[in-house]
């Protein structure tokens, strides 16, 4: 299984990425920054300046059907932010 899972193509990691060059990525939950570094610059041929990591922890949801409520929940995953050196970029949309 490898490092990075994803691109988190939000509004707000757009913006993110626009203003501030910073890209965030879902990530396999045992990875490290160091990994997620190596994984990055590896994968998208830039340097990484500074990594930042989070657990977003799962939600529960609930519907309602026709058999009565349905209960169930998302999984956690672990969520990491790079930061590209400046003057440098990642094209998230060119593999689509």
């Amino acid at each position: 299984m490898g490092t990075l899972i994803k691109p988190i193509i939000t509004e707000k990691a757009t913006a993110d990425s626009e203003v501030r060059n910073r890209f965030a990525f879902e990530v396999a939950i045992d990875a490290n920054k160091v990994e997620i570094k190596k994984a990055v610059e590896e994968l998208y041929g830039v340097h990484i300046e500074k990594v930042r990591t989070i657990i977003v922890p799962g939600k529960v949801k609930s519907r309602y059907t026709k058999n009565g409520t349905v209960t169930g929940s998302t999984g956690k995953y672990k969520k990491a932010i790079v930061e590209v050196r400046s003057g440098e970029t990642i094209d998230l949309y060119s593999n689509i």
